[in-house]
C-alpha cells in the first residue's frame, strides 16, 4: 500500500518503515516497538512545501497521511488510487470534507493522541506570557541585566482563575496541571454539565478569568469566538493562550487590546494565517510569546500518530472498520 507521508519536516519516510506496531486497542494503549517490519507500507514523504513532487506521487498514492497544508477537491482528483485520508492529528478543517465523501475517499483523524503535548505546551506559554518571558529574553541577549522597570514585573499563576474554552481531553489534562500549581480552574463547553460548579457560560467564563486558554475546534461557530467585544470582557492585564486553531481569535482586536495595554499578554502557537507573516503586527509586541503550531510536535506524539496511522492502514487493507473516521 503506498502511503503519503505529507508534512514539511525532517522526518523521513524511512524513520517509520522498519517499525512494527502491535496489533492492540489503539484507543487505550500507545506504539509498542518490535524488531518486526511493517512489509505492507510503502511510505514516501513530500514536503508540505513541495507541490511539484506532490502532484508527482498523487497518481500512486492510495492513503495520505496528512498533518497542516489544506487538501482540495483538485488533489483529490489527481489521486485516482486514494481511499484514506488520515489526519495526523484532530482538527480536519484543512481537508475538503464535501468533496472526499463524493469521491469515496475516507477521512480519520487521531483525537487525543497530541493532549499531552499540546496541555503541557498551553501550561508553557501561560508561563511565559506571565513571566515575561520574550523581554527578559531580549534584556539578557542585549546584556542589559537586572531590569529597573517595575512594568517587567512578573506574575504567578497560583491563585489566579484560568478559564479553559472547551471540556475535552486536552482541557481535562490541562486543567490538572493548573490546579496542582494552585490555579482556580473553570471552563465552558458547548453542552452545560449539570452539577459541574465549574462549568459557566461563555460571556461569564470571559469576565472571570486573569487567563483564557482556547481549545475548541475550527468551525463556524468559533470563528473568531473571541472578538474585540468578548476580548473587551476580560479583566485589565488578562492573558490570552491559544494552541487550538489560529481563526478562533479575531486577530486584528488581539492586536488591538495588546497595544493599548487592555491585556496583559499572549501566548499563541496558532494564527490565522500560517505559516504566519514575518510582518504580523503580534510579531513585534514583547508582550507576545509565539511558536509556530507545534504545540503537538513532540517524539511522544510522532510514536502515537504513527500507530494509529498504520493500524488504520491495516483496517483499510481488511476491510475493517477505521479508527476515529469522520467521513
Amino acid at each position: 500500500m503506498r502511503v503519503l507521508l505529507h508534512y514539511d519536516t525532517d522526518h523521513k519516510a524511512t524513520d517509520y518503515e522498519d517499525t512494527d506496531y502491535e496489533d492492540t486497542d489503539y484507543e487505550d494503549t500507545d506504539r509498542e516497538d518490535t524488531d518486526r517490519e511493517e512489509p505492507d507500507l510503502d511510505i514516501v514523504s513530500c514536503s508540505e512545501q513541495d507541490d511539484a513532487r506532490f502532484a508527482e506521487l498523487l497518481p500512486e498514492t492510495e492513503v495520505i497521511w496528512h498533518v497542516l497544508r489544506p487538501l482540495t477537491a483538485a488533489d483529490m482528483d489527481r489521486a485516482p488510487k486514494l481511499r484514506l485520508i488520515q489526519k495526523l492529528g484532530t482538527g480536519v478543517n484543512t481537508i475538503d470534507l464535501d468533496a472526499a465523501a463524493e469521491r469515496g475517499i475516507a477521512v480519520a483523524n487521531m483525537p487525543g493522541r497530541n493532549a499531552q503535548a499540546v496541555a503541557e505546551t498551553s501550561l508553557l506559554l501561560m508561563l511565559a506570557a506571565l513571566r515575561k518571558v520574550v523581554a527578559f529574553d531580549a534584556r539578557t541577549r542585549r546584556g542589559e541585566g537586572w531590569p529597573a522597570d517595575r512594568a517587567l514585573v512578573g506574575g504567578e499563576l497560583a491563585g489566579r482563575t484560568v478559564g479553559l474554552l472547551g471540556g475535552g481531553e486536552i482541557a481535562t489534562l490541562l486543567r490538572g496541571m493548573l490546579e496542582a500549581i494552585g490555579a482556580k480552574v473553570a471552563y465552558t463547553s458547548r453542552r452545560p454539565r449539570p452539577g459541574d460548579p465549574s462549568w459557566m457560560e461563555l460571556d461569564d467564563l470571559l469576565r472571570a478569568s486573569d487567563i483564557v486558554s482556547v481549545h475548541v475546534p475550527l468551525t463556524d461557530e468559533t470563528h473568531h469566538l473571541l472578538d474585540a467585544r468578548r476580548l473587551a470582557l476580560l479583566p485589565r492585564d488578562a492573558i490570552v493562550v491559544n494552541t487550538a486553531r489560529g481563526a478562533v481569535i479575531d486577530e486584528a482586536a488581539l492586536v488591538a487590546a495588546l497595544t493599548t495595554g487592555r491585556l496583559g499578554g499572549a501566548g499563541l502557537d496558532v494564527f490565522e494565517t500560517e505559516p504566519v507573516d514575518a510582518g504580523n503586527p503580534l510579531l513585534k509586541l514583547d508582550n507576545v510569546v509565539v511558536m509556530p503550531h507545534v504545540a503537538w510536535l513532540t517524539h511522544e506524539t510522532w510514536d502515537r500518530y504513527f500507530a494509529v496511522a498504520a493500524e488504520n492502514c491495516r483496517r483499510l487493507a481488511r476491510g475493517e472498520e477505521l479508527l476515529h473516521r469522520v467521513r
